[in-house]
């Protein structure tokens, strides 16, 4: 096995029923548990009381909103408090440590036991052919980069990826370096998880963001969550689904696993709520199979049409299709030409249960579709979308209170950062300003997505990497491969607060430059300073961390990239020392360069932040038509062999992300083993698998086959034919050349595969 790859041995598996509930105790004792043991009692206490305050700090967790006025004391999750422990540690990666440990070494660790071995304390760099990282100078890491960069004979050559944790003032000035520098190569973290939405959403209502704020959640009348696990991704959300609840709204799951955050919800911090019954969240339960998710919207929509012909006006708003919508008639024509049996059946659904979820819909008004990677990882991610903005323009839920879309975005800035201008596509209107405010001309070629950077990688067209942030290796699709384009770059560098397996991944050079963590004080020029970042509903708000810094030597993000500018760009007409002494200075261009942000600096310190403009949240459609766009969208196409199922990648309770807190997935029952396969009984039995039996997973595509060894199959309900498995153990089947149209998502949700 690689050392591109988690450890293959099996670390002791047990198993109980799963959960049937989410919260309540068992979240309080399992954040302290971490928040505790990684920082302390006292220290632990007056870190989580800051978290998502108005005067606090952002969680680095997932970008679910903060209320708008009144918050609780303690204002964070289960996730929110694993997320905070981890980068609050008191355990330390100094150079003694990378003296201690070769590169080898540590490679042969977990990504558990890799992520707590603590902060990074100091800029590393591993030279060719050493073995062991070595401390570098600040002045010297930003020297040998600056000349790494000048030396490529393109900009075109290098490629800057960015993870969603970093800040709005460090994401801009971090694409303006990128830009003046000469290349649109700005891959991001958006390009793996909501792409896809990003695109169907464009299209259909003009904006590539969700409509809804959270006040929606509490004057709506129906909630749909579509290939959604809040109750591991996104624990808080549970609080305004419950809230929903208790204000008469009802919940429709569409999910291939029945997940406890989804059945029954225990406010953690709520006396009231750790007695007595859990709050039922889901009204209607849809298990569909993987990628089952268009046949089902369909099959609503059809007979929801039914229901409409019988009785004219009660069903669809005609007012709002005939006044705001453009291509009805067309879509109308395609949906007739189904049979409601025929995909009903390619859904593993009951009819009644569907049945039951189009009465509902058929009475309601305010209708809210949430949705996250389930839905948005597949080859027809897209078509995935844009059949679910289908349903709401039936319906003529967007545009209005208690109604609308509602993509529930991952890390707390994804959004943020593509907002102030990272993206491989610059906009022509983006690109005009920057060259007025900062005088030099964008590059207007189309720059590389993740998916175009491991192909420019693995051919040699790109020779240096360099990560604001993220895990890379471990993030995205086809293991070995994106390894091994990795290491034949010349260089790369990864900008870093913990060790990860990307550290390890490395080109002839490797430079690790440690930063700032969201919960520690920034301070620039002797004045403390504040980030910015962008949560799923649109509101830019401060992070303002407090905590002493793991290391006196660490460096902002901010700072990182202005100094890493100064080292490389020869021209530059731009004053970095002045934009990062004051951060109020990165504020003022962002408000001079993008729209929504005027008067950025005084709205933003206002409690609470504000509201960036959305034309879809009040009914002004900027696309194409200058309405909201009805689409045509194909089935799913899996033509399964015999033997052959459909596999999604999905996330265990114990993380976030690419991060591991722990070897646990509570909910779902399976404690201390990652290395397993959820597989439905009667699929097992008919494959001759046993409980726990160990297999190795296959898939093939193009002639190529990919190999992830020794799971464990666990036997669960889960639909038949498919599979459930953990990223990033199972990434290495994910071929990174197949993806979704449009947004080039790659199909981590439905890979197909093997039992061996």
């Amino acid at each position: 096995m690689s050392k591109a790859q988690p450890p293959e041995e099996h670390t002791g598996i047990k198993l109980k029923e799963p959960k049937k509930e989410a919260g309540g105790l068992s979240a309080v004792v399992s954040s302290m548990k971490h928040v505790y043991g990684e920082v302390g009692v006292v220290e632990g206490t007056k870190v989580m009381l800051r978290v998502n305050q108005m005067d606090g700090f952002d969680c680095p967790g997932c970008a679910w909103p903060d209320p708008d006025q009144k918050r609780a004391v303690v204002e964070f999750c289960e996730n929110g408090a694993k997320a905070v422990a981890e980068e609050a540690t008191t355990e330390r990666v100094d150079a003694k440590f990378f003296k201690k440990y070769s590169v080898e070494e540590m490679a042969s660790w977990s990504d558990y036991e890799l992520g707590k071995s603590g902060r990074i304390t100091d800029p590393m760099i591993l030279k060719p052919g050493a073995t062991h990282y070595e401390p570098i100078s600040w002045n010297d890491a930003f020297a040998t980069i600056g000349n790494q960069l000048n030396q490529l004979s393109s900009p075109d050559e290098a490629i800057f990826y960015t993870s969603g944790r970093t800040s709005n003032e460090a994401a801009f000035l971090y694409q303006l370096f990128v830009r003046q520098f000469g290349t649109n190569n700005l891959p991001d973290c958006s390009n793996m998880c909501h792409e896809s939405s990003g695109s169907a959403l464009t299209e259909t209502v003009g904006i590539g963001k969700g409509s809804v704020t959270l006040d929606d959640f509490y004057n709506t009348e129906v909630i749909m969550i579509l290939g959604q696990n809040p109750g591991t991704n996104h624990p808080r959300m549970l609080t305004a689904l419950q809230e929903a609840k208790r204000n008469g709204a009802k919940i429709i799951t569409v999910n291939p696993l029945s997940e406890a955050g989804l059945n029954g919800f225990r406010h953690p911090q709520n006396p009231g709520d750790l007695i007595g019954e859990a709050t039922q969240l889901t009204d209607i339960f849809l298990q569909v199979r993987v990628n089952g998710d268009v046949p089902l919207l369909k099959a609503i929509m059809k007979m929801l049409l039914d229901k409409e012909n019988e009785n004219p006006g009660t069903v669809f708003d005609q007012a709002f299709i005939k006044d705001k919508t453009a291509g009805f008639e067309d879509f109308l024509t395609d949906l007739q030409q189904y049979d409601v049996d025929e995909l009903i059946a390619e859904t593993s659904v009951d009819k009644k249960d569907i049945e039951e979820a189009v009465a509902l819909l058929a009475s309601k008004k305010k209708i809210i579709a949430c949705w996250a990677m389930g839905l948005t990882q597949h080859k027809n991610a897209v078509d995935n979308i844009r059949e679910v903005v289908n349903l709401l323009l039936l319906k003529g839920s967007i545009g209005k209170p208690g109604a609308g879309t509602c993509p529930v975005r991952g890390h707390s800035n994804v959004q943020g950062d593509r907002t102030v201008g990272i993206w491989e596509k610059l906009k022509p209107e983006f690109g005009q300003k920057l060259k007025e405010v900062f005088d030099f001309e964008p590059p207007t070629k189309t720059g590389y997505d993740v998916v175009e950077a491991i192909g420019a990688m693995k051919e040699g067209k790109a020779k240096f990497f360099f990560a604001m942030g993220g895990n890379f290796i471990s993030a995205t699709p086809d293991t070995e491969l994106t390894a091994k384009a990795l290491q034949q770059c010349d260089m790369t560098v990864h900008v870093s607060t913990k060790l990860n397996r990307s550290h390890l991944i490395h080109g002839k050079t490797a430079l690790i430059l440690p930063c700032l963590g969201r919960t520690e004080r920034d301070v620039q020029n002797g004045k403390k300073q504040f980030v910015t970042v962008e949560n799923s509903t649109g509101v830019v708000h401060q992070s303002n961390g407090n905590k002493t810094p793991a290391s006196d030597t660490l460096l902002s993000e901010p700072k990182i990239v202005a100094e890493l500018a100064k080292a490389t760009l020869k021209n530059s007409k731009t004053n970095w020392d002045e934009l990062v002494n004051d951060y109020d200075n990165i504020r003022e261009v962002i408000e001079k360069t993008i729209p929504g942000f005027d008067d950025y600096n005084a709205r933003v310190r206002k409690p609470g932040g504000f509201y960036l403009p959305n034309g879809a949240r009040v009914g002004d459609f900027k696309t194409n038509t200058e309405k909201a766009n009805f689409t045509i969208n194909n089935l799913p196409d899996h033509k399964l062999q015999e033997g052959e199922y459909i596999m999604m990648t999905i996330r265990s309770h114990d993380q976030y992300n690419t991060t591991i807190y722990g070897l646990h997935d509570r909910y779902r029952g399976i404690y201390n083993e990652r290395r397993v396969v959820l597989m439905n009984p009667d699929d097992m039995e008919v494959a001759g698998l046993k409980k726990l039996q160990e297999v190795n997973l296959t898939s093939n595509y193009d002639g190529v086959e990919r190999v992830a060894k020794k799971f464990l199959v666990v036997p669960y309900n889960i639909p038949r034919k498919c599979l459930g498995t953990y990223f990033p153990e199972a990434n290495v089947l994910i071929p990174y050349n197949k993806f979704a149209h449009t947004s080039q998502t790659p199909i981590s949700k439905s890979v197909v595969v093997r039992v061996m």
